[in-house]
């Protein structure tokens, strides 16, 4: 049997063998669905597919109880869709977490409930998808299948990519109930999700995830009953596969622009970007963003401003963030994902940016000025990295203000901004742009940010007037506050907006206040507009529900122009200093306990749980002081003294706060903050710091994020182990009720779709 992939390249070659050599050959022969054939076909789900497969005793056996109880598992707590490894060469192989049967039941599941609750009525959503292997074939397989039920997708023409946040400002605009979005963000090529939206465009919350994930459990107990389910596949060109109206909309670009007119993009920012005197760099990686964001500039008239990396649609993202070499330095294919602010240490102990020196940027940026800005996008489009080329000589002063570089040689680094230091500026920037078109004084300002988030940003925010709210981390978290202040909004006009935050403090907004910013340490951003932005049907919003990168690029190129592409980092400094900003420095580390690109799944899965445990230990041994901390049981001089006895190289006695915020546990000191936070969907911790000492906030940061887990005599002297053993629930109550508070559960009315008529 031969390999069904081959590639030129030789990592991604590398890679292709290595699946194949590990994929079995009844995986292999398998033959469940074909998405080749153009006509409608049956999946009968078998009761035999449920159980593990056996070769002698259940042939048939594709685990889909075990794929399940993982999937559901992961519903509970995604904070950007449900996301995980596939089988790269062989989709429907449902050892992976992401595999054809299982987009297949989950979009089924996610149509009966709609049927369920709009009978009767016109059901229409939009499906998009990036670059990652087998997100044509998902795009497919879920427009068919919901076509199958009744439901009208729209698709680009040709099926071609979008990045999520049109995909999720179409769903919005045109009132849509949701949509469907293929991508795992900046994650590594194996990885893959489905980004589920709801009729506001932003991603599903816990409850919404949970609608579909218990009709899946239905199917599954018909299947036991009946010992079969048929799930019907409609035809590839059914006419509820609607590609005519995405082309009579240029995929939404134009409605996109009007909107963008209205915030970020006006005449002051746009004037700018037109002077400017060299050109600033696009890095597209991926290549999908090339595809809208060209035709975003060019009906902006500013393409011409711009030069662009990578162009070319590529699963394997140009090589990016790939390696022959582990981070342990044993010879195996190795992805450090596409994030251009990873981190990481060679076997001497340097310091290293893993996939910004696969970009190989000293030779792509030898012929382009000092002080040249590149701005660096993700395959779905939706996170901005802010780079600018220098002169070596300024590395004493970048160090002096904790800005990373990366040596270019012949005298040029690349400096390369944390997004808790280019969104600093970018807010900076845009508030002065308000101000200078008189505009700022119209509305009390506020912003939404993950905690996780630099401190600088509330240090700014306090400075400048502008009310913060803190959520856990998640566009979705940011989304649900712009929609309970929508509702404040719509019901009482008159009055002033007040908001919890996750620390469960009332933030007062004022009256009629407008989003100055809403974003995350993890690159993506938005900014609101002026006018309450309106959908066809008249709904009305502070701003979009998923985070844009063409925003940031937009904003991020008119603060370059204004500069005179003069150093970024001087502009970051003044800000410091004219806003007296003490938390100046930021930290973030990330701790995987296994090889996400084990290609072994068998392995994969062993490390991944591992791992998990590991993990999990971590996160209760900082989440159980604080449930304790708000349940009574603890007061914070136990906390100091057990944390001081935990880790005898920190000191801990100005330890102020120790708080569950959605999420992780924050740890509020004197002079820095350090979070604790075990992903959601994966075995990794990250911890984040902020504050005014660099070098103290990386040495919390990598201690207490490494740190066993392992419970301390003192630790079990004021937790019981009942209590220890609860606080994961506890925690999720505490979590679901910051979210339902005020929460604006307005039901969506189906409007008449004029759009689509001829």
């Amino acid at each position: 049997m031969s390999m069904p992939k081959t590639s030129e390249n030789r990592l991604e070659n590398e890679l292709f063998k290595s699946v194949y050599d590990k994929t079995p050959d009844y995986i292999k022969k398998a033959d469940l669905m074909d998405f080749s054939k153009d006509g409608e076909f049956s999946f009968v789900l078998k009761k035999e597919h449920l159980e593990a497969y056996d070769e002698k005793k259940n042939p048939e056996g594709l685990n889909l109880k075990e794929w399940f109880a993982n999937y559901a598992k992961e519903a509970k707590v995604s904070t950007a869709g449900i996301r995980g490894p596939q089988n790269i060469l062989y989709p429907q192989d449902t050892r992976f977490p992401i595999n054809l049967v299982g987009i297949v039941l989950a979009t089924l599941a996610k149509a009966l409930v709609a049927n369920e609750k709009y009978k009767g009525k016109e059901i229409v959503k939009i499906a998009g998808r990036e670059v990652r292997y087998n997100s044509a074939l998902f795009l497919d397989a879920i427009a068919r299948v919901q076509a199958a039920n009744g439901i009208k997708t729209l698709v680009p023409a040709g099926r071609k990519t979008i990045p999520i946040w049109l995909a999720s400002f179409l769903a919005f605009k045109l009132d849509l109930l949701g949509g469907e979005y293929i991508t795992s963000s900046h994650g590594i090529s194996v990885k893959n999700a489905t980004k589920d939206l709801n009729c506001q465009g932003s991603q599903y919350l816990p409850e919404e995830s949970m609608e579909f994930v218990d009709k899946i459990q239905e199917i599954f107990d018909k299947v036991e009953k009946n010992g079969t389910y048929e799930i019907k596949i409609a035809a590839k060109d059914n006419p509820l596969i609607d590609e005519k109206v995405m082309a009579k909309l240029d995929d939404g670009v134009d409605l996109y622009v009007e909107y963008l007119k209205s915030g970020v993009a006006q005449k002051i920012n746009l004037d700018l970007i037109k002077d400017l005197t060299q050109k600033i760099v696009i890095e597209n990686v991926g290549g999908s963003a090339y595809r809208t964001l060209s035709r975003v500039l060019n009906k902006l008239e500013i393409s011409e401003n711009f030069d662009w990396l990578n162009v070319e649609e590529d699963p394997f993202f140009h090589s990016i963030g790939k390696y022959d070499v582990t981070p342990k330095g044993e010879h195996a294919f190795y992805d450090y994902s596409v994030d251009a602010t990873v981190v990481a240490k060679r076997l001497n102990g340097e310091k290293f940016f893993p996939v910004i020196e696969s970009m190989h940027y000293d030779e792509k940026l030898k012929n382009y000025p000092l002080n040249t800005a590149v701005l660096i996008t993700d395959p779905d489009h939706d996170r901005l990295t802010v780079t600018q080329v220098e002169s070596a000589d300024r590395i004493s002063f970048l160090e002096e203000n904790g800005i990373d570089y990366v040596e270019l040689g012949e005298g040029r680094i690349l400096t390369v901004f944390t997004a808790n230091q280019a969104f600093l500026m970018l807010m900076d920037f845009w508030a002065k742009q308000l101000k200078a078109q008189k505009l700022w004084s119209n509305h009390p300002r506020f912003m939404i940010k993950t905690t996780a988030s630099a401190r600088s940003w509330d240090e700014w925010a306090e400075a400048n007037g502008v009310n913060v709210v803190n959520v856990p981390v998640g566009f979705k978290e940011i989304a649900n506050i712009m929609k309970k202040v929508e509702l404040q909004l719509k019901k009482h006009p008159e009055k002033d907006v007040i908001v919890d935050d996750v620390f469960g403090r009332a933030i007062n907004l004022g009256k009629n206040p407008r989003l100055l910013f809403g974003g995350e340490e993890s690159g993506g951003m938005i900014m609101g507009t002026e006018d309450l932005i309106e959908s066809l049907a008249g709904r009305k919003a502070v701003a979009m529900r998923e985070k844009s990168a063409t925003e940031a690029i937009i904003v991020a190129s008119a603060l370059i122009a204004k500069r005179k592409n003069q150093p970024l980092s001087d502009y970051l400094k003044e800000i410091f200093e004219e806003n007296e900003i003490s938390g100046r420095f930021d930290t973030r580390v990330d701790i995987a306990y296994y090889n996400e690109s084990e290609p072994d799944i068998e392995k994969l899965k062993a490390d991944k749980i591992e791992g998990e445990k590991k993990r999990t230990k971590n996160d209760l041994f900082y989440l159980s002081m604080a449930m304790a901390v708000k349940e009574g049981l603890m007061t914070m001089e136990d906390v100091r003294e057990v944390l001081n006895d935990s880790f005898k190289s920190l000191i801990f006695d100005n330890l102020i706060d120790i708080k569950f915020v959605g999420d992780g546990t924050y740890l509020k000191f004197a002079h820095k903050y350090i979070e604790i936070r075990p992903s959601g969907t994966d075995a990794k911790t990250k911890a984040y710091g902020g504050g005014s000492n660099k070098g103290m906030i990386e040495t919390y940061a990598n201690v207490l994020g490494n740190y066993s887990g392992d419970r301390t005599e003192l630790h079990k002297k004021f937790i019981p182990d009942d209590f220890y053993n609860k606080t994961k629930d506890e925690a999720m109550k505490y979590y679901l009720a910051f979210v339902e508070k005020d929460a604006n559960n307005e039901k969506f009315e189906i409007p008449e779709y004029k759009f689509l008529c001829a």
